[in-house]
């Protein structure tokens, strides 16, 4: 049988604590958005606002762990993704292509995962 060997890898408690906080701060903040767009009526802020927030959110989450050299979220950062552009998409009033464009962020993933693989942009932040 051929020997498996198993690769080591070197955990940062320092990056795990820092993305853990990261974490927090970013649900903390989703949330909150959350809860003020199921406080506030419609009539007060558009649901296309909120949507936005929340990817923003996310996006800056992402982007956080990516300037502190910890691999970011494929999760959170396609979260962000489709909430920024489903927040536009209602803003312009085309409800309609909401379907569509779920499926053009999935396939244009799909596309570019060889590319981010490569990269090691996404994954856990314990291998970062």
């Amino acid at each position: 049988m051929a020997e498996q060997t198993k690769v080591e890898r070197k955990i940062d408690p320092e990056k795990v604590a820092m993305n853990k906080r990261f974490e927090t701060v970013g649900w903390g903040l989703f949330l909150v958005m959350l809860g003020g767009f199921m406080f506030i009526p419609d009539s007060t802020i558009e649901r296309g606002f909120w949507s936005i927030g929340i990817g923003l959110i996310f996006l800056g989450l992402n982007a956080a762990r990516y300037m502190n050299g910890i691999r970011m979220s494929g999760f959170t950062t396609f979260l962000g993704i489709l909430s920024l552009i489903g927040g536009i998409i209602q803003l312009l009033g085309w409800r309609s292509l909401d379907g569509a464009f779920f499926l053009i962020i999935l396939g244009a993933y799909l596309i570019l995962k060889p590319y981010f693989d490569k990269r090691q942009l996404f994954g856990k932040a314990e291998d970062s």
